[in-house]
């Protein structure tokens, strides 16, 4: 059976096959996959933040998408991915709450997909997949046999994405 590891939230987790890396209860946050295909190595980092700069110092890096996202792909490259290689796909962002005159400081996961496409593009890493934004809540995975990432959603049960 292979092994489930679970990653928190501001949290990464880094494996091989046959790893299976889950996220849960994903809001406004952002659960970012990155899988190398050949060597079945991939992390996942599950952002809560866009912009560490736009915060008070934290010595967490993977609370924010623009330090977490080039931690995540230096940790997997560590553990045997090529960079060129990579691919993600990303779940999340969802705006949790309803505000009256809503501004765009209360879009928190909107910013965070912005923020996470932005840098993924970057880096040269393109996504593959995703399912950002709406009203729900999420539980992702990634299976690192095979890079399948599960979605999961109180509406819409479990897919692949």
């Amino acid at each position: 059976m292979p092994d489930l590891v679970k990653v928190g939230m501001a949290d990464y987790k880094v494996g091989k096959a046959p790893s299976t890396l889950i996220s849960y209860g994903l809001g406004s946050c952002i659960g970012i996959s990155v899988y190398d295909p050949h060597s079945k190595v991939g992390g996942l980092l599950h952002i809560m933040l866009s912009d560490s700069s736009q915060s008070r110092a934290t010595d967490n890096p993977a609370k924010f998408a623009d330090t977490g996202i080039p931690l995540l792909v230096k940790e997997v490259v560590a553990a045997g991915a090529v960079q060129r290689r990579l691919v993600a796909k990303m779940a999340g962002g969802a705006q949790m709450f309803a505000f009256a005159n809503t501004t765009d400081i209360m879009k928190v996961g909107e910013r965070n997909a912005i923020a996470a496409k932005t840098l993924l593009k970057k880096m040269g890493i393109p996504i593959l997949a995703e399912d950002t934004g709406g009203t729900c809540g999420r539980t992702v995975s990634i299976d690192l046999n095979n890079g399948d990432y599960f979605v999961k959603t109180v509406d819409k049960g479990e897919r692949k994405i």
